[in-house]
């Protein structure tokens, strides 16, 4: 056994000799980020150690060897321990000052929630009902205290609000980067990494340990007792609902996708270790399919996309692309798997939206406008700047259609752009700051996730033989949705150019959408009986898929 000492957390940890930092890591209960969970691609998991000699340790070969023993800065995931060794730094641990939206498009709701409660005289007790069946009693008059709350579970961030169900009003929230995150940053990793029994448990344990954290800041802001809180309604997608109740995701990974379960259930909050009212109760909205989750049936509630006329496409973009078509009425629902880069991962200075990431980005007459999220020196482009950066070279001709940049020495550029492009190990780049630039490598990032929004896009329409011009509105959904610009997305080629002047971005609807289940019970009955209605795709079963996919990696109109 070896002794890892991790100095900035304070903690110690015996571990195998052999073994891997982020193995001792996880083990002494420290986080870091490591979203390719160990495979050695990412290459956020750096940590600074100090070493005596380098028989200590052994970092394995990976794609980001370079960053070697000689500044002492490995990769924790590939970095083999044989010593005592002492790990004096992790830089990426979850930025500080996470910019996370927790407001969405919301629909006037009638009062009408499962939660109910009655004082008795006689008994001098509350009861506290479920739509009408007993679930426990309380001591006094406590009917004027009744609360819920509402979690939006994303793939990267989580969103909680504390509601008061006799009144429908929102108290407080509080927003956080979901911790599964740092071992598995798409829903494909975190399934794999969930599939073995000790993995569920850290998947399983980790986003409970954070949703009661939460539940006991807004509790305490909005100066509640927890043991007044009867109702926890989680939305999310299909992935993180298993997860969250501790279910094995695996089934999600293979054939034929069969989700194990498909939500408009209750569990019960005691069973899960759930921090709220004894009897309490967790509420999981209805589930699409295995990648069209409750996350988008609340999305389609708050929009209530079911009961408008004409053509609306809803689309929410993060690292799943999940979307919806509404044609008078009627739902067909696909998804495609975008990855992890308008998250800022697998990008050369990626990273969330927190304080000095790059958020937005132009190219005017006179210059190039860069804003970072605190107005602070840049370290780092979150996807918002990304998909901003990308989108503006592209408009001005730095990136070809294809997605490479081109050379100053080509063709003229007004002389601030010709300066930033400049080369690093050899290979053009654009300079964004001394320490922060845009490779190539990236630009294709982007290309992967943007085509696999665009295709999704096309097969959803081509499956209704509908063309984008006559598509009369576009919603687009979620927090990282919420923060992007329509300029980008058309110049990028992500939306249709018939699109422009028809967008409209209607924030964390998962949130609103859930606040709905929430407060009306009959929108859980409602909401049952049209997911079973809603056409389903499977973009994996058409045989040009590839062939559309690969068309729409360009930057020129599909």
């Amino acid at each position: 056994m070896v002794r890892v000492d991790f100095k900035q957390a304070g903690v110690s940890v015996q571990a195998e000799k052999g073994s891997t930092i982020l193995e001792a890591a996880r083990k002494a209960g420290v986080m870091i980020e490591s979203p390719c969970n160990g495979a050695g691609t990412c290459g956020k998991c750096l940590v600074r150690m100090s070493v005596q000699s380098d028989s200590n340790v052994i970092q394995k070969a990976s794609r980001h060897s370079n960053r070697t023993l000689a500044s002492g800065m490995v990769l924790a995931c590939q970095t083999e321990i044989y010593s005592d060794v002492i790990i004096d730094d992790i830089p990426n641990t979850a930025p500080q000052g996470l910019k996370i939206l927790d407001q969405g498009q919301s629909l006037a709701v009638e009062l009408d929630c499962s939660i109910s409660k009655k004082y008795d005289a006689e008994l001098a007790a509350t009861l506290i009902y479920m739509d009408g069946q007993l679930l426990g009693t309380e001591k006094g008059d406590s009917a004027a205290k009744n609360y819920g709350v509402v979690v939006d579970i994303g793939t990267t961030t989580l969103v909680a609000a504390l509601i008061d169900l006799n009144t429908g009003d929102e108290l407080s929230s509080r927003s956080a980067l979901n911790p599964q995150a740092l071992q598995a940053q798409d829903v494909l990793s975190r399934i794999r990494f969930a599939s073995e029994k000790a993995g569920l448990a850290v998947m399983y344990t980790g986003a409970i340990q954070e949703i009661n954290r939460m539940i006991t800041e807004i509790a305490k802001q909005a100066q509640v007792k927890k043991s007044h809180i009867y109702e926890v309604v989680f939305s999310g997608n299909t992935c993180m609902l298993h997860l969250a109740a501790n279910v094995n995701p695996e089934s999600l990974g293979r054939y034929p996708y069969t989700p194990v379960i498909d939500g408009a259930r209750h569990l019960k909050a005691i069973e899960f270790n759930l921090d709220i009212a004894e009897f309490g109760l967790i509420y999981l909205p209805p589930i699409i399919s295995s990648y069209v989750g409750a996350d988008i049936t609340s999305g389609i509630l708050a929009c209530k996309l079911h009961e408008r006329e004409g053509i609306t496409l809803f689309v929410d973009i993060g690292t799943n692309g999940e979307m919806v078509l509404a044609v008078n009425g009627k739902l067909v629902a696909t998804s495609t798997a975008a990855g992890p880069a308008f998250e800022g991962m697998n990008i050369t200075h990626g990273m969330r939206a927190g304080v000095g990431a790059i958020e937005s980005f132009e190219i005017t007459l006179d210059g190039i406008i860069i804003k970072t999220i605190g107005e602070a020196e840049s370290v780092g482009i979150c996807g918002s700047g990304l998909l901003d950066i990308v989108g503006e070279l592209v408009a001005h001709g730095v990136i070809d259609k294809n997605g490479k940049l081109k050379d100053p020495k080509s063709m003229e550029f007004p002389e601030f752009i010709k300066e930033r492009l400049t080369r690093r190990d050899g290979k053009l780049v654009f300079a964004l700051s001394e320490q922060v630039w845009l490779s190539q490598k990236d630009i294709r990032q982007v290309q992967l996730a943007k085509g696999a929004i665009r295709s999704g896009i096309e097969f959803l329409l081509a499956n209704e033989a509908i063309t984008a011009a006559e598509v009369e509105q576009v919603l687009i959904a979620g927090s990282f949705g919420y923060h992007l610009r329509v300029k980008s997305l058309i110049n990028l080629g992500l939306l249709p150019a018939e699109f422009d002047g028809k967008v409209e971005m209607v924030g964390n609807t998962s949130k609103s959408g859930g606040q709905a289940f929430l407060l009306n019970k009959n929108y859980r009955r409602d909401m049952k009986a049209l997911v079973k209605r809603v056409g389903r795709i499977e973009l994996a079963d058409y045989q040009d898929f590839d062939r559309v996919f690969v068309k729409c990696l360009g930057f020129e109109e599909v």
